[in-house]
């Protein structure tokens, strides 16, 4: 060493067994150098207390002792070392970034390792070792940040699931992007403690029926503030290039608008334009009832997402008869679309207006977006 210990340092050191050890260290044999890897990590062990220049010179020894040694040895060494708290750093920081079976449980469960030590392993290693830290009790911000751009879906579904993960809301967004085109990541962010309000109805449209009510449950339980602070976060990411509006929407659009003037926009009218294959005039008289923008509209009838229609419907107080004759109508040939209409007919029933209006206000941020 550069410095002289402290004097009470080095009679700790002294009075150890530590100086022996380390001399043996100098054995070439590797049968021997194993032993005495495993003595001197009972030695850290059996002492109850270490001082700093005690434990920065067990971290040297060992990790020059484990070079050599073959996988399994190192990974029984970071088995044992990774549960202690106070770990040699220099060690626990080596061991860290080993094959995937020494580094794993270190990765995974080591209080020593520092924010910029994970973020060295996180942007140097692959998939294996970005999974491990992706399980720890707590990851940082920082750490989270990188391992939503460089880790694959597998490793992201590990992230979200942990709810001792942060991350920014920048990384939600990116997260409920690629959760949008990958089955597979669906339940992981829908389920996921924290996760922004508008970004969890921005899945709505792409998940299954247990995971779209899990979100109309969020959005019935939503504290009123929170509701605003998340239609105020979600407007400024709200996309208004959906394609051409179809030739006839002009001409749809100012009849739709005459029969509003006049008090004559009813949902019996929907029914009608239905019935008589007037698609575009339906689908502006929807968004003109519904307050949603007319994309949104035509994702729903081109989906025939009845869920979402119910949504729609309950939201804009249509009866339920009512909303069951467009869902009948809606399903067209379907097969059995009685008996699948009915099936969104207790659902309709089960789902309350409070729930519906708040879902449909991270709806109606689209339309808003467009009016701007």
């Amino acid at each position: 060493m550069s410095e002289a210990l402290p004097p009470e340092d080095a009679e700790a050191i002294k009075a150890s067994r530590l100086p022996q050890l380390i001399a043996l260290a100098e054995e070439a044999s590797s049968e021997k150098r194993r032993l005495l890897l495993r003595e001197l990590t009972d030695q850290f062990f059996g002492d109850v207390e270490h001082s700093a220049a005690e434990t920065d010179l067990y971290g040297a020894v060992l990790e020059t002792l484990c070079e050599d040694m073959e996988v399994a040895v190192r990974a029984e060494l970071a088995a044992r070392f990774a549960v202690a708290p106070d770990a040699p750093h220099s060690l626990i920081k080596r061991l860290a970034h080993d094959a995937i079976e020494v580094a794993e449980p270190v990765l995974r469960g080591s209080t020593v390792l520092t924010d910029a030590d994970l973020i060295g392993v996180v942007s140097k290693h692959g998939q294996d070792h970005m999974r491990a830290v992706s399980g720890r009790v707590e990851v940082p911000e920082a750490v989270s940040e990188i391992i939503v751009a460089r880790g694959d879906d597998h490793t992201l579904g590990a992230l979200l699931r942990n709810d001792g993960a942060r991350l920014s809301r920048a990384a939600s967004e990116t997260a409920v992007e690629r959760a949008k085109v990958n089955p597979a990541l669906h339940a992981p962010a829908v389920e996921r403690k924290g996760l922004p309000i508008d970004l969890l109805n921005e899945m709505y449209f792409v998940v299954e029926a247990r995971l779209r009510h899990q979100i109309l449950e969020q959005n019935a339980s939503l504290d009123p503030a929170l509701l605003e602070a998340a239609l105020a976060a979600g407007r400024t990411r709200v996309a208004t290039s959906d394609g051409a509006l179809p030739p006839d929407y002009a001409e749809s659009q100012a009849y739709v608008e005459e029969l509003h003037a006049a008090g004559q926009l009813t949902p019996q009218v929907l029914i009608r334009f239905l019935r008589s294959k007037g698609r575009t005039p339906f689908l502006v008289a929807l968004s003109r009832l519904a307050d949603i923008d007319f994309h949104t509209a035509r994702g729903i009838v081109d989906r025939r997402d009845l869920d979402a229609l119910a949504v729609v419907c309950k939201a804009a107080d249509i009866d339920r008869a009512i909303f069951l004759t467009y869902a009948v109508s809606l399903l067209g040939a379907d097969s059995n679309p009685m008996g699948k209409a009915a099936a969104y007919g207790r659902m309709y029933g089960e789902l309350t207006t409070e729930a519906a209006g708040r879902t449909l206000r991270f709806w109606r941020m689209r339309r808003v977006a467009q009016a701007a």
